[in-house]
């Protein structure tokens, strides 16, 4: 999301940067890569196509249909089956692929029939043009009503440790085994401020607030892969760096009650 222009629209302002974005990433062993058609639109996809295709065998491509751009930071929800199924088209031939690994509904329209825009997805993994089917920004009864017309392997919705909203379909997933994807997931604000929760365990661990959020969201679920979006190589690092620190039970209990008594208006992206 973030290789893309301002308002996740155009091209980014170092197209090269980007791609060495994407190039370092697979070199530090991610194997997950989420995209959208609308980020750019188009521009991720592509991007990440010119970077890495052929792709590594053990690498991961997720991308999202189902919101239409109409300018910077404008996002407008379309879950019509036909649009779907040109969308995936539109995705393979720019990612290179013949099968999408997981394709996700970036909205639920609620224009159109949830079975409909479901359906779509479901005749496309039949026709072997996806691997998997994902979910976004769904609540517990919706991913319910969902389960009742295909099988979800991903939900992606906002969390982080200041804004567990959705905790309760976070709760679905652990019990279903379905990937759970956070969007947002570095939380600041008042916890990384000197002497605040986040500040206090990355200093005892020699790391950034911001490598501690995404620790404990590691340790927080056993089915959570957070998605931390970035547009520069050292970011990047850093970010992959926290998947090495070691958080006692103490310090991610800590965290969880800290990260409740905070507004989620202080919240900074990542």
């Amino acid at each position: 999301m973030r290789l893309t222009g301002k308002g996740i629209w155009g091209e980014p302002g170092d197209p090269e940067q980007a791609r060495q974005v994407l190039r370092r990433a697979v070199e530090l062993g991610v194997t997950l890569i989420d995209t959208a058609d609308s980020y750019g639109p188009e521009v991720s996809e592509r991007l990440i196509a010119e970077a890495l295709h052929p792709y590594p065998e053990e690498l991961v491509i997720a991308t999202k249909a189902g919101l239409c751009r109409t300018g910077p930071d404008q996002w407008v929800p379309n879950g019509r089956p036909a649009y779907l199924v040109q969308q995936c088209e539109l995705s393979l031939r720019r990612l290179g692929v013949d099968t999408i690994d997981l394709f996700q509904l970036h909205r639920i329209d609620r224009d159109v029939p949830m079975a409909e825009q479901l359906g779509a997805l479901h005749q496309l993994r039949e026709a072997g043009k996806i691997r998997h089917i994902g979910l976004s920004e769904v609540d517990a009864e919706q991913l319910a009503a969902a389960r009742e017309h295909v099988d979800v392997a991903s939900v992606q919705n906002r969390y982080n440790l200041a804004d567990r909203e959705h905790e309760p379909v976070l709760e679905v997933c652990e019990a279903a085994g379905i990937g759970f994807i956070p969007w947002f997931p570095v939380a600041t604000g008042d916890l990384a401020q000197p002497g605040g929760a986040l500040d206090e365990v990355a200093r005892r661990h020699d790391a950034t607030p911001a490598q501690v959020a995404l620790s404990w969201l590691l340790h927080h679920s056993p089915v959570v892969l957070p998605i931390p979006g970035t547009s520069q190589v050292a970011h990047l690092e850093e970010n992959c760096a926290a998947a090495t620190i070691e958080l006692s039970e103490r310090e991610v209990a800590e965290l969880a009650v800290a990260g409740e008594q905070v507004r989620p208006g202080y919240l900074q992206r990542g």
